[in-house]
């Protein structure tokens, strides 16, 4: 089943996933009139800057088992089977901010949405756009930093990278891609004890 697989080590901080999302999100569907709805509609994506100062898309992983789903007392959090998605019912939602405390990766928020009744906050969180074949920020993504596909083709693609990187700093090395690797950890560790020193 595909998913969308976060690489942040693609990211530019665009936020063109975020604009993506709301606009998806909205009544209109359409950038130009979704930006004077009422309510404003918000992304379920949040671009945030990672460790080193990049952009990192944050979204709802859709866990299984999922911490929020357990977590939601009047169960207006549920699996959509078919689809692997966790889903919020806004009827049912009592804005008790349990399930906001229980996701690992800060991906809930609480807000007006038109599909809630009118005037009431609930919780939002990425839905990955069950209604259209590809969610909305991986189709706006051009960096490749948010893809839709199988995840363990994803995990060979990466593996296939490092695999090539690793061969490319050998040849650099003129060492054995061991050597280069074991090269490329020792300093992957020095640069974290630095980092360490340079924040106590």
């Amino acid at each position: 089943m595909k998913k969308v697989m976060v690489h942040p080590e693609r990211c530019v901080g665009c936020m063109q996933c975020m604009m993506s999302c709301a606009t998806a999100h909205s009544q209109s569907k359409s950038l130009f009139t979704a930006i004077s709805e009422k309510p404003l509609p918000k992304p379920r994506v949040h671009v945030g800057a990672g460790r080193y100062g990049e952009g990192f898309p944050n979204r709802c992983r859709h866990c299984d088992p999922a911490p929020c789903l357990s977590a939601c007392l009047p169960g207006a959090i549920f699996r959509d089977h078919a689809t692997g998605t966790i889903l919020i019912n806004p009827e049912r939602c009592i804005n008790c901010a349990s399930c906001a405390m229980a996701c690992p990766f800060g991906v809930i928020r609480y807000h007006q949405e038109y599909s809630a009744p009118i005037g009431k906050a609930v919780a939002v969180k990425c839905d990955n756009c069950l209604e259209r074949q590809i969610p909305a920020c991986v189709e706006v993504c051009k960096s490749g930093a948010l893809t839709y596909e199988e995840p363990s083709s994803a995990m060979k693609r990466k593996t296939d990278e490092v695999a090539r990187s690793i061969c490319a700093d050998a040849m650099k090395e003129n060492t054995t891609p061991g050597f280069a690797l074991l090269n490329a950890v020792k300093r992957a560790e020095v640069r974290m004890r630095e980092e360490k020193s340079c924040t106590i």
